[in-house]
């Protein structure tokens, strides 16, 4: 069952998906509560599994140099499983979502060039019950308050 979230949870929850760090007494003058609500909030939100958890984002520019894709995949239903195996044993792997609509599947890899990106795709295509990819690069994010990756 899926937990009720009031208008307070949600500008918590909010603020925390922009910065985990940001201090209770900053959050609870942003919403305007107390900051013992604050506290009491994000502990129950924890204690509930709505909060699974705190993590560090890495500045994947700073890092690291990468070239992130997303990729529409139509798939063949009897081959899904054995493609869901390859993909969650490939470290390029970060996400795959089953969707609704036109695609089965949307992924988001990750490579180190473009040229590991290419061979990736190929190999990916090559599959049993792979009837059609659509790559598109990722050039930049302007929003991000994903889980973390």
């Amino acid at each position: 069952m899926k937990p009720e979230l009031d208008e307070v949870d949600n500008k918590v929850l909010a603020l925390l998906m922009d910065d985990a760090r940001l201090p209770v007494t900053t959050i609870a003058k942003h919403i305007g509560v107390a900051r013992t609500t604050v506290i009491a909030r994000i502990a129950a939100l924890e204690k509930r599994g709505v909060i699974a958890g705190y993590g560090v984002k890495l500045n994947q520019k700073m890092v690291q140099p990468s070239v992130r894709a997303y990729v529409g995949l139509s798939v063949e239903a009897r081959y899904a499983s054995a493609l869901i195996k390859f993909l969650q044993s490939l470290p390029e792997t970060e996400t795959l979502c089953a969707v609704s609509g036109a695609i089965d599947y949307m992924l988001t890899l990750r490579c180190d060039t473009t040229d590991t990106l290419d061979s990736l795709l190929d190999r990916i295509g090559a599959m049993d019950g792979v009837r059609q990819t659509s790559t598109s690069i990722i050039l930049s994010k302007r929003i991000d308050r994903g889980a973390l990756q």
